[in-house]
């Protein structure tokens, strides 16, 4: 969101052109010039070439020097707005622009830069060249791309501490690490969109992880939308989605970014074969003040080569099952009461795709009654690798004493890092089922009772708690009256229609005493804001000249609001001018407020204490304010 900038900035810009030492061409409204950060460089530095533009309208057209013996090695452009109150003459904006190019020599030598150029209304204006002695290797001082400096001694490398933690990093991880490292495309070298893999050569089933990237070299405001690429032919699990940019330096050919992550998801091919990736899309707004602006930016395109799984595993295996995994079964008791219930878990832990892994099937003797299973899930990545337990739990009823033997399970899955299959074994479980209180060594099987009723009572429901009975009771009744020939029916009905017709006479009532008392408060807001300006010029021939603009600008805000019927404080002037065209101002009108705006901007932080200058404020607000019905 665009916010209107304050006049400490201004007077920044202002300062800033006035440091500049240009080679100049210009028209009479036009200012257009470019430098150079260094006179001398090497054939192994960069350096900074500024083309600057003042003044020049929509559609001027800029084009940049080229030449054999330069390279361009990326490219920034901003704008910034500036303006002047001086000799008591009207207020002076001014719009700059500013290219800024990395370049790098190709050769040795006595080189000229050529000029830019820029066409406005049919008519081209150039600056003048800039001239560099370029010596072989590196000249001692030369500044990093991330910054422009001069100095006699050669001064250390900046970033070689990141790239030796990189490198660590390689040798620790292996790949963890993005191995493609991201190209500057040549339109959008200050600010692109890169979708990275960890690894682009798998297995069907195993983890690949997908990160996408903002490089950029000039500030972002925020990322307003993120369309991730099409995972056709993958299953994906989310692994980090950050709800703040947060930005960490890194080195592209030498030119140093700041890199935001907008996601990282793992991604399991369920096929073999070339997959692709389509690219991501993403809007981000740049920026602040007055060259805050959106663009939108295309991530590259992806592929992915899936190789089948090897020969030697188990016929339709699943391509879940890949990965490294330990299987384990855990009993709640091993002694237990017939009629008394026992909990088997079965869990699989490790690194794979966790919410598709099927652990396998608990089996057991027939006096073992084996429900069927609940599953659940706990996922937990670390280090952009999927990993958890998938835990399936049984309930197991006991249908005569005795001991009993749950056999070992097997878990057969291939191992990508080994490159082979392997199996997870379990140990088989003995529970020793006693007789219970009564004595009985069996759970009957259904034995048929001596009447319908203690059939009905004797059915048996399972608890955690064991087996109890549940009995069923019946009652008849007669019908009673329907209920629309009860007293009660008819007034039930009619009160909400009544209730709806009450609820709307109010409010209709309440609507005209709100536009009545809404007129009348925008009256009495544009008189107290006409009473402000009075009080205002009270305050032109004293010596506190920021309460002089400070007053006249909340006296204009609260005129507006008053005429507007709208909160005007915070508003850009693009936006306020577009309310002043609704509200019915003429473009006079929309030009006095805006300038009276201005000038109270600059007034209170940098200067307009000429006493012309501000009875010209005073008597630009009167006239904005004045037959405005």
């Amino acid at each position: 969101m665009r916010r209107t900038g304050s006049a400490l900035g201004v007077v920044f810009a202002v300062f800033a052109l006035l440091a500049t030492a240009p080679a100049w061409a210009a028209s009479d409204d036009l200012d257009f010039y470019q430098t150079a950060d260094r006179e001398e460089v090497g054939t192994e530095d960069t350096f900074r070439l500024t083309v600057v533009v003042v003044d020049a309208p929509a559609n001027a057209q800029v084009k940049l020097p080229e030449s054999g013996d330069f390279s361009i090695l990326s490219s920034s452009r901003s704008s910034q707005r500036s303006i002047s109150l001086s000799g008591g003459g009207p207020a002076v904006i001014q719009d700059v622009t500013r290219h800024v190019l990395v370049m790098q020599a190709t050769r040795a030598g006595r080189l000229k830069i050529p000029p830019s150029q820029i066409t406005v209304r049919g008519k081209t204006y150039r600056t003048q060249p800039v001239e560099l002695t370029v010596r072989a290797g590196r000249v001692g001082g030369a500044p990093s791309p991330g910054q422009a400096g001069r100095g006699g001694g050669r001064q250390p490398d900046p970033f070689s501490s990141i790239q030796s933690q990189m490198q660590q990093m390689e040798e620790a991880f292996g790949d963890m690490m993005e191995p493609d490292r991201p190209t500057i495309p040549r339109g959008d070298s200050d600010l692109f969109l890169r979708a990275s893999l960890d690894r682009d050569n798998v297995y069907v089933g195993e983890q690949v992880t997908l990160s996408l990237y903002i490089y950029s070299r000039v500030d972002l405001s925020s990322v307003d939308a993120v369309t991730m690429p099409k995972l056709e032919g993958f299953w994906t699990e989310e692994v980090e989605s950050p709800t703040q940019l947060s930005g960490e330096q890194r080195v592209v050919d030498g030119i140093p970014y700041r890199a935001y992550l907008l996601r990282r998801r793992a991604i399991f091919p369920v096929k073999s074969g070339t997959l692709s990736i389509t690219p991501a899309e993403a809007d981000i707004t740049t920026g602040f003040l007055f060259a805050g602006h959106r663009v939108h930016r295309v991530s590259n395109a992806l592929k992915v080569k899936v190789k089948p799984l090897p020969p030697g595993g188990p016929e339709d295996m699943p391509n879940a099952h890949v990965g490294n995994w330990r299987l384990s079964m855990d009993v709640s008791q091993t002694r237990v009461e017939l009629g008394q219930p026992v909990t088997v878990k079965v869990s699989l832990e490790g690194v794979g795709n966790v919410k598709n892994v099927t652990p396998p099937a608990l089996k057991g003797p027939a006096a073992l009654k084996i429900y069927d299973p609940t599953t659940t899930d706990k996922v937990s990545p670390q280090r952009h690798r999927v990993q958890g337990r998938r835990v399936m739990e049984y309930l197991v009823m006991p249908q005569r004493t005795g001991s009993f033997t749950l056999p070992a399970l097997e878990f057969t899955y291939f191992d990508p890092r080994a490159r082979k299959y392997e199996v997870a074994r379990t140990d088989p479980v003995t529970i020793t089922v006693e007789a219970g209180a009564g004595g009985a060594s069996s759970i009957a099987s259904g034995a048929p009772q001596a009447s319908s009723d203690q059939a009905n009572e004797q059915k048996n429901v399972l608890t955690a708690g064991g087996l109890r009975p549940v009995r069923y009771q019946a009652r008849f009744e007669a019908p009673g009256v329907p209920v629309w020939k009860r007293g009660f029916f008819v007034p039930t009905v009619l009160a909400p229609l009544g209730l709806l017709l009450g609820v709307a006479l109010i409010g209709g009532v309440r609507g005209r005493l709100a536009l009545r008392s809404e007129a009348g408060r925008g009256r009495q807001q544009a008189k107290a804001a006409r009473k402000r300006l009075a009080d205002a010029e009270k305050l032109q021939s004293s010596g506190d000249v920021g309460a002089f603009y400070g007053e006249v600008e909340k006296a204009l805000h609260g005129f507006l609001e008053a005429r507007l019927g709208m909160p005007v404080v915070g508003l850009t002037r693009e936006v306020l001018a577009e309310k002043l065209t609704a509200g019915g101002a003429d473009a006079e009108r929309r030009a006095k407020v805006l300038f009276v705006l201005e000038a109270c901007d600059f007034g209170r932080y940098g200067g307009g204490g000429d006493p012309a200058e501000r009875q010209k404020v005073m008597d630009a607000a009167a006239a904005a304010m004045e037959g405005w019905a």
